[in-house]
C-alpha cells in the first residue's frame, strides 16, 4: 500500500515559544504536516531536504508563535457577567445549546485550543467538536460537579426545583448530590458511563453562591477518598476539586486529588504537601477581578466575594514560591467573560511573580500534563498536534496584550485554521475549521 502523504507547510522567520519552558528561538521555523507538528526549532537547523525546500512557505516577519493555550477550568454552560444563569430555567434546551456554541467559537478564536469544562457540558458537545460539526476548543468534560447535601453543588430551591439541573446541566447528566461513599462511587461510575473525561468535586462552599460558605466542608473526607479511588479504577481519571476554604482544601489534598481549583486559603503546610505530591493549583485569578453586582446578589454575597477575592490574590505568590505546580484556569462563565481567557496569564505574572515564560508554560505544557493530554498537545514539538497561536505582540515583554483578541492574529487547531485575522495564511492550503 502506498503511504499517504499529508500536506506540508513551512512557517519561517518566526519567534518560537515552544511551551517547554525553554528560552524562545529568535529566528525559528516550524513545519506542519497535516494535523501534526513535523519539526520546529532554529531556522538554521531546518532539515535541508527537497521535500521541505519545495513545500509552501509563509514568512511570519518575526511574529511570535506559541502553542495553543489550554484553559483547565471553564464553564461554557454559564453565561458570564451581564446575564443571570438562572434564566436558563425558562429557556428551551435548544436555545441554551446555541448560546454554548457561540461561547465555544469565541474562546477558540481568542487563543484557547483546548478547554476543560468542569461542570455543565455533556459528551455530545465534545463529540460535535471532534467531528468538526461546530468550531471550538478540544474539549474535556466533567459533566457534573459532585457535593453532599448543603454543599456547593446543592442548588435545590425551596419550591423543589433543582436550579443546577434546570438552568445549567443538560438532559441526562448525572445528578450532583451524593451523601454516602456508596452514593459517590455509583455517581462516578455514572459519569464514566456518560463519557466524562475527569471528575469534579466540591469540598467547600463558594464565593458567589447564595447558600454556602467557603469555610464549610462541603464533601466529607471519606466521600472524597471514595471518589478518587473510583476514578483511579476507571483509567486513572483526573479528579479536580473546587476547594476555597482550608477544610475543603485539606480534604482534597489528603485524598489525592489531582488539582485544587481556586485554593484561596492554602496554608504553608498544605502548599508543601501539594508540592511533594505534585498536585496542581488552578488559581482562577480572572474570576477574582470582577465583583458581583450587590443589587443582584445582595450585600452579603458581595462582601463575601470582595473578602475572598483579596485572599486569593494575596496568597498566590506564596503558592508559586512553594513549588506547587500551576495550571491556567479562569472559571470563565461565572463572573469572568468567555473569550478573555488569556488575561489570566498577566494576572499570574502580576499576583504570582511568575515570569511571562512561566505563565505561558502553565497555560500550555503544564496544563496539558494536568489534563493527561501532554502526549497530544501543550508543546510545539515533533509529533504533537498542530495547535498554535500566532501573536501580534511579544508576550515576553507584554504578557497582558494576549488578553486582547486583536493581538491573537491566527489560531490553528489540529492543523486547521480557526481564525486568521490578518490573512497571513490566506494563500496556504491549510483547511479551515467549520
Amino acid at each position: 500500500m502506498t503511504p499517504t502523504h499529508q500536506p506540508l507547510l513551512v512557517l519561517d522567520h518566526l519567534r518560537l515559544i515552544d511551551g517547554t519552558g525553554a528560552a524562545p528561538f529568535a529566528d525559528a521555523a516550524l513545519v506542519i504536516e497535516g494535523t501534526r507538528i513535523r519539526w520546529s526549532g532554529p531556522a538554521d537547523q531546518l532539515p535541508d531536504t527537497s521535500e521541505l525546500r519545495n513545500a509552501p512557505r509563509v514568512d511570519l516577519h518575526g511574529r511570535t508563535v506559541c502553542p495553543g493555550f489550554i484553559d483547565t477550568h471553564v464553564h461554557f454552560a454559564l453565561p458570564g457577567p451581564g446575564e443571570n444563569p438562572a434564566l436558563g430555567i425558562a429557556e428551551p434546551v435548544t436555545y441554551r445549546v446555541l448560546k454554548v456554541l457561540e461561547r465555544l467559537r469565541t474562546t477558540l478564536h481568542n487563543g484557547v485550543t483546548t478547554a476543560r469544562d468542569l461542570m455543565g457540558l455533556d459528551a455530545g458537545f465534545r463529540r460535535a467538536v471532534v467531528e468538526q460539526r461546530v468550531p471550538g476548543p478540544r474539549l474535556l468534560v466533567a459533566i457534573s460537579m459532585l457535593s453532599q447535601t448543603a454543599g456547593h453543588a446543592d442548588f435545590r430551591l425551596p419550591g423543589g426545583i433543582d436550579g443546577l439541573a434546570a438552568a445549567v446541566a443538560f438532559p441526562g447528566s448525572p445528578s450532583s448530590i451524593v451523601d454516602t461513599p456508596d452514593d459517590i462511587r455509583i455517581r462516578v461510575r455514572s459519569l464514566v458511563s456518560a463519557g466524562a473525561d475527569c471528575i469534579k468535586l466540591a469540598t467547600s462552599g463558594g464565593v458567589t453562591s447564595p447558600h454556602d460558605q467557603p469555610e464549610w466542608l462541603g464533601l466529607r473526607p471519606e466521600l472524597v477518598r471514595a471518589a478518587v479511588e473510583e476514578a483511579a479504577a476507571y483509567g486513572g481519571l483526573r479528579v479536580a476539586v473546587h476547594a476555597i476554604g482550608e477544610p475543603g482544601i485539606a480534604a482534597a489534598i489528603h485524598a489525592g486529588a489531582h488539582s485544587i481549583e481556586h485554593g484561596y486559603a492554602l496554608t504553608d503546610e498544605l502548599r508543601a504537601e501539594m508540592a511533594e505530591r505534585g498536585q496542581f493549583l488552578v488559581p482562577t485569578l480572572l474570576e477574582t477581578m470582577t465583583e458581583p453586582d450587590p443589587s443582584q446578589v445582595g450585600p452579603h454575597i458581595h462582601a463575601k466575594a470582595v473578602r475572598w477575592h483579596r485572599i486569593a490574590q494575596d496568597a498566590f505568590a506564596r503558592t508559586v514560591d512553594a513549588g506547587v505546580p500551576i495550571a491556567m484556569g479562569t472559571d470563565s462563565g461565572l463572573t469572568a467573560p468567555h473569550g478573555h481567557n488569556l488575561k489570566e496569564l498577566g494576572l499570574m505574572v502580576r499576583f504570582g511573580n511568575m515570569t511571562p515564560l512561566q505563565a505561558i508554560r502553565a497555560a500550555t505544557s503544564d496544563a496539558a500534563r494536568l489534563c493527561g493530554i501532554d502526549d497530544l498537545t501543550g508543546t510545539l514539538t515533533t509529533g504533537k498536534a498542530a495547535d498554535l497561536v500566532i501573536c501580534g505582540t511579544d508576550p515576553l515583554t507584554n504578557i497582558d496584550a494576549l488578553g486582547d483578541p486583536a493581538n491573537i492574529h491566527t489560531v490553528i487547531k489540529d492543523g486547521h485554521i480557526a481564525i486568521d485575522r490578518t490573512g497571513i495564511l490566506k494563500a496556504t492550503s491549510l483547511p479551515n475549521l467549520t
